[in-house]
């Protein structure tokens, strides 16, 4: 028999005098949180806790079926088989739903049966814990009551388990991802991903009666003509800095539902939002509407599209303009837009009043998983890129990827560079993903969703070790130092040359470099190279339009990057893909031959 601890008489530790959770009670009603997911995902550990964040009760559905039969669960399979074993755990999940809201933590294979999924649809809320195939091996291999993977290869079996399984479980209202680490962080995103399914679906189903007399064969009658259901297909990733953290929250719709997240933040106080003139055109009416529907105060400021909005002239406009408007130490900065804007909001909201609180809503995919996180802001200078900034971090990021539909094809192919980068830089198995389902994250939907939640939790969780970039946090520059040098000879051309085009060519040069000086393997490099091209990025310096720059020019640029210390640059280099370091000691006698021999520059 497995331990009392996840009977269902465990005690409940409400939070009554907190607002939020109150608000998520009320709005729960009724409903039960149906956690699913295969074995080792986490579901009666996380259930637990969140079960003692809501005060409700918990319940794991396995012990349940363990109590009522009076022996284990591989019992149950060794003496009358999994078929026998299904059939009881239908019955019991349609009592516990039946019996007013809890947490459930299910066993892996109810959610495979359609009557009760159909169940969990009607009377529950579900999420799915979804888990990487070597996340899951780690939990599960040490553990040998597990049933389904007795055999001689119980790891394949996992792995078939999960390809069989999880194009089910995607129908769950909600996936949260579930990741090595705490389990109040994985806590912390199924509340974040509840408050946004609410807000979505506020309309409530019909609920069990409350006798417990449910008909545990049939199902319950349903509506002539019920609501259609809204699936929710989101990532929350949560960024660990103590008083400063915040949520990141990626899906679809979420602009139309900003009003919602940000007003708790506000708190009565008034919004400006900062945004440029073709993103206002695209998305300006749905986030004032939003706001306007949950009766948050906000006024408007709109500059001109384009990496010239970064500069020091805007820069004091931006500032006056939210000054204008009144805007209070207690208000919200809402950057709607682009790296730039994002950039340039955060940085006024860091500066006026001596620093006012701001919320990133990202509408590229490069803002998505990078210039968006981790509180880096700034403005150029004509010195170079960002060299007038601030660590400011956001309170809240919402990454609608409905907003990424709107994007030139050229656009989203350079924010794809980004999320190439975090592969090298330090996750060797995303790399091989990204390698064989590129054009499934470029298309949209679950891969690109997942593609942008593995990217920001990456970034996440460099950022909470050095939030400063004094050391590691270096390592997310990987291809800038060059990229940003031939941004600035290209005098910030998006004509000619974007932000991702240019991290492309740059990745290149540093694993060329890294190359070049006996540090990585030459198939590494040609890995890398390739899968870029493959995906329509440039790669090479002779790709750029009219780049007439010699060796010279790009080695002066490269000394304005902000990673320069006691006038010595500073590289990231790569041993292998996923395993990037900083390198301070190569000279500039060795840059400039190769930018000569390798990249095919003139000499000076």
């Amino acid at each position: 028999m497995t331990s009392g601890i996840g009977r269902a008489a465990e005690a409940a530790v409400g939070h009554a005098d907190d607002p939020r959770i109150a608000a998520l009670k009320a709005a729960l009603g009724q409903r039960c949180i149906a956690l699913v997911g295969l074995m080792g995902s986490g579901k009666s550990s996380t259930g637990r806790r969140l079960a003692q964040r809501l005060g409700l009760p918990f319940v794991d559905a396995d012990y349940e079926i363990e109590l009522a039969a009076g022996m284990t669960i591989a019992e149950i399979f060794a003496r009358n088989g999994e078929a026998y074993f299904r059939d009881g755990e239908r019955r019991v999940m349609a009592r516990l739903l039946a019996d007013g809201p809890k947490i459930i933590a299910t066993g892996g294979g109810a959610f495979m049966n359609a009557e009760t999924r159909q169940r969990i649809a009607e009377f529950a809320i579900s999420v799915w814990l979804k888990a990487d195939p070597d996340v899951l091996w780690r939990r599960v291999r040490k553990r040998s009551h597990r049933p389904l993977l007795q055999g001689p290869d119980a790891e394949t079996t996992l792995r078939a388990l999960m390809k069989a399984r999880y194009p089910v479980y995607a129908e769950a209202d909600i996936t949260v991802t579930s990741r090595d680490g705490p389990h109040e962080i994985a806590v912390e995103e199924i509340l974040a991903a509840l408050e946004y399914f609410l807000a979505s679906s506020p309309e409530r189903p019909p609920q069990p009666p409350r006798s417990g007399h449910m008909n545990v064969v049939g199902l319950p009658p349903r509506a002539a003509d019920p609501s259609p259901r809204r699936e929710t297909v989101r990532e929350t990733v949560h960024v660990s800095l103590g008083g400063r953290a915040y949520r990141i929250v990626i899906g679809p719709g979420l602009i139309r539902e900003a009003g919602a997240a940000i007003a708790p933040l506000a708190q009565g106080a008034a919004c400006a939002i900062l945004t440029d003139e073709t993103v206002a055109r695209l998305h300006l009416p749905a986030l004032e509407a939003s706001l306007d529907a949950a009766a948050v105060r906000h006024s408007r400021v709109v500059v001109p599209p384009g990496e010239g909005s970064k500069s020091i002239a805007t820069f004091a406009e931006v500032t006056e303009a939210l000054i204008a408007a009144k805007l209070e130490r207690s208000g919200l900065v809402i950057a709607l837009g682009g790296g730039v804007v994002g950039d340039l909001a955060g940085f006024a909201a860091a500066t006026v009043r001596r620093g006012t609180r701001f919320v990133q809503v990202p509408t590229t995919l490069l803002a998505q998983v990078d210039s968006s996180v981790g509180g880096k802001t700034g403005i150029n200078s004509r010195h170079g890129k960002n060299l007038i900034g601030a660590f400011h971090q956001p309170s809240l990021v919402l990454a609608d990827t409905s907003t990424l539909e709107t994007l030139p094809p050229r656009e989203l192919r350079a924010g794809y560079a980004e999320v190439v980068k975090y592969g090298v830089i330090g996750d060797a198995s995303f790399f091989g993903r990204l390698e064989t389902g590129w054009r499934e994250v470029l298309d949209g939907k679950a891969a690109l969703v997942d593609a942008i939640a593995t990217s920001c939790a990456a970034k996440a969780a460099i950022v909470s070790r050095d939030e400063l970039e004094r050391g590691e946090r270096a390592l997310l520059n990987f291809g800038h130092t060059f990229g940003h040098a031939l941004e600035q000879l290209t005098g910030y051309d998006g004509a000619r040359l974007v932000h991702g085009e240019a991290v492309a060519i740059g990745m290149v040069l540093a694993m060329r470099l890294s190359v070049r000086l006996g540090l990585c393997p030459q198939d590494e490099q040609r890995r890398v190279e390739a899968h870029l091209a493959a995906a329509g990025l440039p790669t090479r310096v002779s790709e750029i339009a009219g780049f007439d720059a010699d060796a010279g020019a790009v080695l002066q640029a490269m000394y304005q990057d902000k990673k320069v210390e006691r006038g010595a640059l500073t590289f990231i280099l790569a041993h292998r893909i996923g395993d990037c370091f900083i390198a301070k000691n190569v000279s500039a006698d060795q840059v400039l031959a190769f930018l000569r021999d390798e990249a095919g520059l003139p000499a000076s």
